[in-house]
C-alpha cells in the first residue's frame, strides 16, 4: 500500500508540474508562481517547482528573490544545468555580468543543450573582448540549430537526467525520421545511461553500418563495449579511431583505459604517461596512472601519482580520497589541513567536497579522532545521498517479488533445465563484507581464475525486466516463468562465452559481484552447477564499514545509517529464503570465522568448490594479480584482526543503525 501511495503523490506533483510549464508557455506568470507555491508547500525541494518559481519571478521583476530560490535549488539539485542558466539571466537582470558569465560556463558544463546560456555567453564573450571563446560559442549554437528541435530537446533532458522523456521523445523522432544517425546515437546514449547496454551496443552497430567514418558513434560505441567489459572488443575500436586520428589525444585515453580493463595495466599506463608529456596539468591522467598502479600493486608509485593529481589540481577532492583509499595510506598535516581548507570552502564543488569529507573520516579514524572523523563520515554521506536519490522502496518491493516468484516449487517445477557447466563460482553479499578476501583465498588456487565484479547477471535482469520507469511495476523475475528451457540454457551458455575473455586456462573462475544476492533463482535456473558463495560478517561491522565506503558507482544504499541497516536486514531475508528452496545451494562463510580460524574455513570453502587443498590458499596474500576492489591494499597483506570490531570506536553515534538492524545487532 506505501508504495501504491507514493507512486499516486508522485503522479499528482507530476501533474502540478505540467500545468505550471503551461501557465509559463502562455505567459500567466503570477499564475504560475502561485501553483508552483502550491507544489513547494508539500514538496518544498521539488526542483521543476523550485526552478519554475524562480522563472516566474524574474518575468514578475523579481530577480532577487528568482536568486533566493535558485540558491535553495542549488542545495538540493547543484547538477541542474537550467538553474544556472536561470541565475545568469538573473543576474544580468541586477546588472552583475560577471557573476552572469560564470553561471552561464556552470550551465553548458552540466547541459550543452542550453542554447539560450550559449547565446548569451557569444555577447558576454564579445563585450569582455574575448574573440576565440565566443566564435566557440558562436560554433556551438550553430551546431544546435542544425539539429533538430526535438533532438536537441533529447540532448538537455538527458544532461537534466530525465531519460524517460527523452527516451519517448527520441522514439518518436525516429519512428517519423527513420534512420536518423544522430537520432540513434543519442537513442544508444540514453541506453547506455539506463544500462540497457545490450540495446545501446546493436545501435551503435547500425550507426557505424550506414557511416563507418562516424567518428563519434565509433567512440560511443567502444565506451559501451568497455561498460559492457568486452575490453577486447572495445580496443580494436579504439585502435580504429587511432589509426585515423593517432594524435587525438581523446582517443589516445579511451585506447589506454580498454587495455587498463583488460588488465593491460603496464600498457595503460605507458599510453597515460605519454599523453602526460603535452598534458602534465591534466589531473585525471595522472589519477588514471595512480589506479593502474594500485591494480598493480605498486603502492608507492600510486601514491606519487594521487598527489600529483592533488598537487595540478589542489580542489581535486578524488585524489585526496585514492589515498585515503588505499587504507594503508597515512596523511601528512600539510594534505590534512588542504583537504580541511577544501571542503569548508563554499567555492568547492560538491563532488570535490564529499570526497574530501571521506578522506577526512579515513584520515581521522586512523588518529583515533572518532568523534571529529564520525562528524566528517556523515557530512559526505549526506552529500552524496542527495545526488543518488536512493528509493529504499523500490528494493524492498523487487527483493520481496523475488521470495514471492521464486518459490521451491518454482524452482522444482524447473530442475534439470539450464547449462550444466560448473565453472563458475558466484561470490555475494554485501560490500565490505570480506568477499575480496574469499576471492583472493580461491584465486590463489590453481583450479581458480580472479575476474572481478561482472555485471552479466545484473544485464540478464534487466534484460528480463525490459525498459520501464522506476514506479512501474517490475516485469523480472515474474518474466522467468514464461521462458522455456532451451532459453534458460541459452542464457547460461552466453554467460560462460561473454564471461571468457576475463578466464586463463583454468577450469573454474569467480564472479564476484556482491548484488547477485538478489538473482541466485536466476543463476540456479541458467547455471544450476554454479557453486555460490555468501560472503556474511557481522551487521554492525559490515554495515558501518559500508558506511565509510565511498563507492565509485553503485550501492547507493550505503550513504545513510538507516538505508544500509534496512537493506542489511533485507539482504539477511532474502539469503534464508534462498536457504528455504534451494538447501545446500549457498555455503555461507562467516567473515569473523575466517579471521579466527583460516585453514578451517579455506578447507571448507575448497570443499564446497570441489577442489583440492593447495596451501597457496593459505598464503593467499603474496599473490601478484591484479586486484581491483577497495580491499586491494588489505587483501596484499596477511590475515589481520584489527577491522573486525573497528564500528565500536563509533558507537556512540550509531544509534539509527542499531536501530534499523535490530534485532539483528550484534549477531
Amino acid at each position: 500500500m506505501q508504495t501504491t501511495h507514493t507512486t499516486q503523490a508522485a503522479s499528482s506533483v507530476e501533474q502540478h508540474i505540467d500545468s505550471i510549464r503551461k501557465l509559463l508557455e502562455k505567459s500567466r506568470f503570477a499564475a504560475a508562481l502561485a501553483a508552483a507555491d502550491a507544489v513547494l508547500a508539500t514538496a518544498p525541494l521539488n526542483r521543476d517547482a523550485l526552478y519554475m518559481a524562480a522563472v516566474a519571478q524574474r518575468y514578475l521583476q523579481q530577480p532577487e528573490a528568482a536568486l533566493g530560490l535558485l540558491d535553495q535549488l542549488e542545495a538540493a539539485a547543484p547538477l541542474y544545468g537550467r538553474l544556472f542558466q536561470e541565475r545568469g539571466h538573473c543576474l544580468l537582470v541586477v546588472q552583475q555580468p560577471d557573476r552572469a558569465l560564470a553561471a552561464y560556463q556552470r550551465a553548458v558544463t552540466l547541459n550543452p543543450a542550453l542554447q539560450a546560456s550559449w547565446k548569451a555567453l557569444v555577447a558576454l564573450y564579445q563585450t569582455l573582448q574575448r574573440p576565440d571563446d565566443a566564435d566557440r560559442a558562436h560554433a556551438q549554437c550553430i551546431h544546435l540549430e542544425k539539429l533538430p528541435a526535438a533532438l536537441v530537446s533529447v540532448t538537455s533532458l538527458m544532461h537534466e537526467d530525465d531519460l524517460f522523456k527523452a527516451e519517448q521523445i527520441c522514439r518518436h523522432f525516429l519512428r517519423t525520421h527513420g534512420h536518423h544517425l544522430e537520432g540513434m546515437r543519442l537513442l544508444a546514449s540514453i541506453g547506455t545511461r539506463l544500462d540497457v547496454l545490450d540495446d545501446a551496443e546493436f545501435l551503435l552497430e547500425s550507426v557505424l553500418e550506414f557511416a563507418p567514418d562516424y567518428h563519434s558513434a565509433r567512440y560511443d560505441y567502444a565506451q559501451v563495449l568497455g561498460r559492457r567489459q568486452k575490453f577486447a572488443k572495445a580496443r580494436e575500436q579504439a585502435a580504429r579511431l587511432l589509426a585515423i586520428e593517432p594524435e587525438n589525444r581523446v582517443f589516445q585515453a579511451l585506447h589506454a583505459a580498454q587495455c587498463a580493463g583488460l588488465g593491460d595495466h603496464a600498457s595503460a599506463i605507458e599510453q597515460y604517461r605519454q599523453l602526460l608529456i603535452h598534458t602534465p596539468q591534466d589531473p585525471l591522467l595522472h589519477l588514471s596512472i595512480g589506479h593502474a598502479l594500485r591494480s598493480l600493486g605498486q603502492v608507492s608509485e600510486a601514491i606519487d601519482a594521487y598527489r600529483d593529481a592533488a598537487h595540478v589540481k589542489p580542489d581535486f577532492g578524488d585524489a585526496y580520497w585514492s589515498l585515503a583509499n588505499l587504507k594503508t595510506y597515512r596523511f601528512p598535516e600539510t594534505e590534512m589541513a588542504a583537504m580541511r581548507a577544501l571542503e569548508a570552502t563554499s567555492e568547492t564543488d560538491s563532488v570535490d567536497r564529499y570526497h574530501c569529507c571521506f578522506a577526512l573520516g579515513k584520515a581521522l579514524e586512523d588518529r583515533e579522532d572518532y568523534a571529529e572523523s564520525f562528524r566528517y563520515y556523515a557530512r559526505g554521506n549526506a552529500a552524496k545521498k542527495a545526488e543518488v536519490q536512493y528509493r529504499a522502496d523500490y528494493l524492498e518491493r523487487d527483493l520481496k517479488l523475488q521470495q514471492s516468484v521464486c518459490t521451491a516449487e518454482f524452482l522444482a517445477a524447473r530442475r534439470g533445465v539450464g547449462c550444466q557447466h560448473a565453472d563458475p563460482i558466484f561470490i555475494v553479499g554485501l560490500p565490505r563484507a570480506g568477499s575480496t578476501l574469499l576471492e583472493q583465498i580461491l584465486a590463489s588456487h590453481s583450479q581458480v581464475e580472479g575476474t572481478m565484479e561482472l555485471p552479466n547477471i545484473r544485464g540478464f535482469a534487466m534484460q528480463l525486466d525490459g525498459r520501464r520507469r522506476n514506479d512501474e511495476p517490475p516485469r523480472y523475475p515474474s518474466t522467468l516463468a514464461g521462458l522455456r528451457p532451451d532459453a534458460l540454457t541459452r542464457m547460461g551458455e552466453r554467460y560462460l562465452a561473454d564471461t571468457r575473455m576475463f578466464r586463463g586456462s583454468a577450469p573454474c573462475f569467480i564472479d564476484k559481484m556482491p548484488n547477485n544476492f538478489r538473482h541466485i533463482g536466476l543463476i540456479h535456473l541458467i547455471l544450476p552447477n554454479a557453486r555460490i558463495i555468501d560472503a556474511r560478517r557481522d551487521a554492525m561491522g559490515c554495515c558501518f564499514s559500508g558506511y565509510k565506503q565511498l563507492f565509485a558507482a553503485g550501492q547507493e544504499f550505503t550513504y545513510g545509517l538507516d538505508d544500509i541497516g534496512h537493506y542489511y536486514r533485507q539482504y539477511v531475508e532474502l539469503m534464508s529464503h534462498w536457504d528455504s528452496v534451494l538447501p545446500g545451494k549457498v555455503l555461507r562463510v562467516q567473515y569473523e570465522e575466517v579471521v579466527d580460524h583460516l585453514e578451517d574455513n579455506v578447507r571448507r570453502l575448497l570443499d564446497f568448490c570441489g577442489l583440492p587443498f593447495e596451501t597457496a590458499c593459505l598464503e593467499f596474500h603474496k599473490t601478484s594479480r591484479s586486484i581491483r576492489t577497495p580491499s586491494s591494499e588489505q587483501v596484499r597483506r596477511p590475515i589481520f584482526r584489527e577491522g573486525v570490531d573497528q564500528w565500536r570506536h563509533f558507537e556512540p553515534w550509531l544509534g539509527p543503525l542499531k536501530a534499523a538492524l535490530d534485532p539483528l545487532a550484534g549477531t
